[in-house]
């Protein structure tokens, strides 16, 4: 009995223990609930600015784990999320954040948040990822970050933190991904901080992040070697890449225990020692390149590895090229990836023979042979790469005939064959090659005649070289197809007969060479119409006859040789004849006249007895006088016609300068007085000639920079194929050397009186202000010239640096673009490549210009150039740099635009517009479409941009709109004639109001402004590993109300696997319901970025409509629904609205769904027909 109550007593006591624990721990969660409150409402004490009144909806009339942007953890009620990102909130970061003791995940990216990020960070054990790039924050990063031993995702990109980086994140396990771009650091360098000026080596310690995915930090000052053992220390790396700098040593050989690695990317660097074999144990290797090193020894065995690389069957780029590799060309390279697309095995010494297999490559775009000493013929099999776009076989020891299955390349733009010992004829068959720009044969043995297909290939546009080879009979009349041929070089062969007249059709000509052939009779007058040209050599022929007239018109004339030839009768006085050293007549016996300095007999009329004689010559001397005269007169007209374009180049008595010293005397010896301005690649002087004033713009290289030399011959191959009036003019080029002996590089452009565009935008001394009308005529001319470099060069040309810096303004304020030092032409779509295209992964441009997909490794493209242009365009109405720290939310320029259309464009604009004459109504009439141009040429997705045909014609209709007042005050951006709404312009029968709902099954939603993408695709790994923590799904409703005809459907296409992944072939059908409903539901991952188009199937043709400036829709847990109401024609955003939770009903959204979508206006829908909204036109 006393047993049983022993246990009894036992049994309360361990009940009373068991309460007081439970009530203990309640206790705490309770205060940990209250101190998580206390520190939220310190954070939202610290918001100084909150445009979207966010901070209003924290408040006691909700519990704070509802609060917008927090989620709490279900089991114990403590903060777990903060996020907070896009909502432009500016203000500081209290200390008190570190009491947030279970917070994982830490957002505040894409805002203005300003001051030093509080050390008490470190207190966040449990913190995960902590992303608040894009705000303003200073002073060093955390060092108490290293006590977040869970923390994988660190991005704090594009702020202004300074210092170094500190030593823990070297010693990290847990970090997958980090992001420092763009801020003031240095020493150590982690991911994504490639193409900075940092110097010195990398320290150790970045090696021991074994989590590392990507490293890159190409085109920097890098020095050192490579660890021997970052294969064991980076196991998961995927990019590994340091190109464009001066590391040394070997390749480790521990790379192959990388075995995710992708890309593999060390091009001009100073490397040496051979490539390891177990490489090819590296199955997913998609790019590898060592161009530009000194690897190999000069010796056979020096490309064995390849043998290993038949492994890597991803394996797309393989850069070798400008090395020392020795040996033969193993027959193991047929066998290498068939997804191989460029081969570069150019300047080295490789010798023997082509394999034939090489057939086997299918899929090369570009294969790079040339500078090496391989020998015998060229195997025919290499026709069989039918996907070849470029060829380099010159400068090598090939024999025999040119192989006929060449005329099977039929996308082959450029072929090199020159320096080797061809012989036999020219193939008739590479008439077939319809895409040839550019063809070079000179310096082989050829003979036969030249070919009619070959010569007729209108497509030539860079240079036809045929020349040192023992080519026979007269140049086909054929030539004249040439029309957008620059270099014609036909020198040193047997040709004979009379020079075509033909050729005076080549109108794009600027070099032309015919000597040292058998040529006869006149130089055709129809030579006269090629007023381009700036070289001539007529040399070492058979040609008589008077030397024409017309040669001293042409004004760009540079250099003329009609030496060793039988002309005759007085030399010209005009133009190019007026200076010795720029045109060459010795060995013409018969020649008399000219300039003092030729010593050239008088030319002399004989005497005769008779007076009518005298008469005859009294009148004909009369009527030459006249005939002159009035040739005088019209080239004075002609003069002032083309007053513009030669405006330097036909100043009297002008001789340009083309040395060293006198180029030095025109610039004060290159004094700081004359300085213009200085770029990455040099510095531009104004210089004076002293005979008349006429000014001049010189711009000196910096042989110093790495890529100058190349950025200098680069400019000169662009700037020699291209004349329009909105591109600078080039007046010469000068390779010299200064009076040290040191290699000098100079380009003499016209001088640009104005300035650059930059000068006027953001002027030192606020003096110099543009008017509407000049900003739009200056875009306007700046898109002129992208139109015509994308669209009406033979070869597109991509400038890959449009800025305000680099668009130059004349006497009158037309804009002209400069500097072509980073152009690259653009072959075919498919290959963006060029010669040195396998160079490493660089970004092209200037920050904040750059467009996001060149960070993500793109290849340089037209539509690269219209996203800097939009960012111009930007620029040149609100006056603001895309850097500008004013930003609200630092959202960037593009989404800073997008926010405030169509309804508060004026507060954006550059205040000095609203202070000019013309009416605010038009003004804005015109400013709300350009921006929307703007905004839609720098959208973030490539393909979404306008072409720029597309936008010349939309500035030239706003410009003329403009001068008929046609503008209303807050029209949309298409006028007012056109209903916002209709399907086409043409679809007048049935026309209603489509609209997009995105319908979720409960809570209240808030949509984002579109987050800037220029962190590319570490930005997307980031969003990637985020969502992996957010299985939740949200219930959403695609709904389009839309009438269409009898036998016609709407479906709905996206990037996600779930909506096709853009195959239209897989659009998703939509269903139709009474009300014209068309309705396609699916489960969408909370935080997932939804890109989308509707299609409507006709039969006739479907019609495609995309959403939105951006087309990007992102989902929310606690989204309610989203109505996009648009132009369907056009796809330009026009209004974002809600809905209430009941789609049918006519109720007003809750309060609280007011206040948590502030940003967006308020309308209500009826469920059967939508209308109108307010304020959209």
């Amino acid at each position: 009995m006393s047993n049983s109550y022993g246990f009894q007593f036992l049994c309360g006591i361990l009940l009373l223990f068991m309460k007081t624990s439970q009530n203990s721990a309640t206790a705490a969660t309770m205060q940990g609930n209250e101190t998580d409150l206390h520190t939220l409402l310190d954070f939202k004490s610290r918001i100084v600015h909150d445009p979207y009144d966010i901070m209003s909806l924290w408040n006691d009339s909700t519990h704070h784990c509802n609060w917008v942007g927090i989620t709490c953890n279900n089991s114990n009620g403590r903060v777990m999320y903060l996020i907070l990102e896009n909502k432009a909130l500016a203000g500081t970061v209290p200390p008190s954040i570190g009491n947030l003791t279970f917070l994982t995940r830490l957002n505040l990216r894409n805002s203005s948040f300003h001051g030093e990020f509080p050390q008490e960070v470190g207190h966040l054990q449990f913190l995960r990822h902590l992303n608040i790039g894009y705000n303003s924050f200073g002073g060093s990063l955390p060092s108490n970050l290293s006590h977040c031993k869970e923390l994988s995702i660190l991005s704090a990109g594009h702020n202004n933190f300074t210092g170094t980086i500190p030593p823990w994140m070297g010693n990290s396990s847990s970090l997958s991904l980090v992001n420092l771009a763009v801020n003031n650091l240095h020493g150590s360098i982690p991911n994504s901080l490639n193409g900075n000026y940092l110097s010195g080596t990398i320290p150790p310690s970045i090696f021991n992040i074994s989590s590392l995915h990507f490293f890159t930090v190409s085109q920097n000052h890098l020095h050192g070697n490579i660890p021997f053992d970052v294969g064991y220390t980076l196991p998961k790396l995927e990019t590994f890449a340091g190109g464009v700098n001066y590391f040394t040593g070997p390749i480790p050989v521990s790379l192959s225990n990388a075995s995710r690695l992708k890309i593999l990317d060390f091009a001009e660097n100073n490397l040496t020692g051979t490539i390891p074999k177990n490489l090819g144990r590296l199955p997913h290797l998609i790019r590898l390149n060592f161009d530009v090193n000194r690897l190999g020894t000069w010796k056979a065995g020096d490309l064995n590895f390849l043998a290993s690389l038949v492994n890597c069957s991803a394996l797309e780029v393989l850069g070798l090229a400008e090395n020392s590799f020795g040996g033969e060309l193993p027959s193991s390279i047929a066998n290498l990836s068939t997804q191989l697309n460029i081969l570069t095995l150019g300047s080295n010494a490789i010798h023997g023979s082509i394999p034939t297999g090489i057939g086997n490559l299918a899929n090369l775009t570009v294969l790079g042979l040339e500078e090496n000493s391989l020998s015998r013929s060229v195997p025919d099999s290499i026709g069989m790469l039918q996907k070849l776009e470029r060829l380099d076989l010159n400068a090598n020891n090939f024999f025999g005939l040119i192989p006929s299955s060449f005329g099977n390349l039929t996308r082959l733009t450029m072929l090199f064959m020159e320096e080797n010992n061809f012989e036999g004829s020219i193939p008739t068959s590479l008439g077939k090659c319809q895409s040839l720009s550019l063809l070079n044969f000179s310096h082989n043995m050829l003979n036969g005649t030249i070919p009619r297909q070959v010569i007729a290939l209108s497509s030539l546009s860079i240079y036809l070289d045929l020349s040192h080879n023992a080519l026979i009979g007269s140049v086909p009349i054929e030539v004249g197809k040439l029309i957008n041929l620059e270099e014609l070089d036909l020198s040193e062969n047997k040709l004979s007969g009379m020079i075509p007249s033909s050729l005076g059709s080549c109108i794009s000509l600027e070099w032309l060479h015919l000597q040292g052939n058998f040529f006869e009779g006149n130089i055709p007058s129809t030579i006269q119409n090629l007023r381009g040209l700036q070289d001539i050599d007529m040399s070492s022929n058979n040609l008589f006859g008077e030397i024409p007239e017309f040669l001293g018109e042409f004004k760009v004339l540079e250099h003329l040789n009609l030496s060793y030839n039988d002309f005759e009768g007085k030399v010209p006085l005009n133009g190019i004849f007026k200076s010795v050293t720029s045109f060459s007549m010795y060995g013409n016996s018969k020649l008399c006249g000219g300039v003092p300095e030729l010593y050239l007999p008088a030319c002399t009329i004989k005497k005769s007895s008779s007076l009518g004689p005298k008469v005859v010559i009294l009148v004909a001397i009369a009527l030459v006088f006249l005939l002159l005269l009035s040739c005088f007169l019209t080239s004075i007209v002609v003069k002032r016609a083309r007053k513009r374009s030669y405006r330097l180049a036909s100043t009297k008595g002008l001789v340009l300068p083309m040395s060293y010293s006198e180029l030095a005397e025109c610039t004060c010896g290159f004094s700081q007085d004359n300085l213009i301005g200085s770029g990455s690649f040099g510095s531009v002087y104004k210089g004076t000639l002293s005979s008349d004033g006429s000014s001049f713009a010189v711009k000196v290289l910096n042989l110093q920079q790495k890529g100058a030399s190349r950025s200098f011959f680069d400019e000169c191959h662009v700037l020699r194929s291209i004349r329009h009036r909105n591109l600078l003019k080039i007046i010469t080029a000068i390779s010299s050397v200064d009076y040290q002996g040191n290699d000098f590089k100079a380009l003499v452009f016209e001088f640009m009186p104005n300035g650059s565009l930059e000068d006027w935008l953001h002027p030192i001394d606020n003096t110099k202000t543009l008017t509407f009308i000049q900003r739009l005529n200056i875009a306007i001319d700046v898109g002129c010239a992208l139109e015509y470099l994308h669209h009406f060069c033979e070869t597109p040309i991509v400038h890959c640096d449009i800025k305000p810096s680099n668009v130059l303004l004349d006497n009158d304020m037309v804009a002209h673009v400069g500097d072509f030092g980073l152009a690259t032409f653009l072959f075919e779509e498919s290959s963006s490549f060029s010669k040195h295209s396998t160079m490493s992964t660089i970004l092209r441009g200037s920050i904040g210009y750059i467009p996001p997909e060149y960070g993500m490794g793109g290849h340089p493209s037209a539509m690269g150039d219209i996203y800097s242009y939009g960012i111009l365009l930007l620029e040149v109405f609100t006056r603001k740099r895309p850097t500008d720290e004013k930003f609200e939310g630092s959202i960037g320029i593009q989404q800073f635009a997008a926010l405030a259309l169509p309804n508060n464009a004026m507060n954006i604009i550059d205040p000095l517009l609203l202070s000019e004459q013309e009416s605010e109504a038009n003004i804005e009439g015109c400013l709300v479409p350009v921006l929307h141009l703007g905004v839609s040429c720098s959208t973030t997705s490539p393909s979404e941009r306008k072409p720029m045909t597309v936008v010349v014609n939309k500035l030239h209709a706003i410009k003329n709109s403009l001068g008929n007042g046609t503008f209303a005050p807050k029209c949309s951006a298409y006028g007012t004639n056109r209903p916002p709404f209709c399907l086409s312009p043409n679809d007048k029968k049935g026309c209603n109001f489509p609209f997009l709902k995105l319908v979720p099954n409960k809570g209240i939603h808030t949509l984002h402004a579109v987050p800037s993408k220029t962190q590319v695709d570490l930005d997307s790994l980031i969003n990637q590993a985020q969502t992996k923590d957010e299985p939740r799904t949200v219930h959403v409703k695609f709904q389009l109300i839309r009438i269409c005809n009898y036998g016609e459907h709407f479906q709905v296409v996206g990037d996600d696997p779930m909506f096709g992944s853009w195959n239209p072939s897989k659009a998703v059908p939509m269903t139709w319901s009474e009300g014209h409903i068309w309705t396609v539901e699916q489960d969408i991952p909370v935080g997932k970025s939804i890109q989308f188009k509707f299609i409507l199937k006709r039969k006739q043709g479907d019609i495609v409509w995309q959403p939105g400036p951006d087309r990007i829709i992102h989902t929310w847990e606690s989204m309610h629904c989203v109505t996009v109401c648009e132009d369907w024609d056009n796809a330009q955003l026009q209004k974002i609205t809600e809905e209430s939770q009941n789609a049918s009903s006519n109720e007003e959204p809750k309060t609280e769904s007011e206040k948590a979508n502030s940003v967006l206006p308020k309308e209500k829908h009826k469920s059967n027909a939508p209308k109108v909204l307010k304020n959209t036109c």
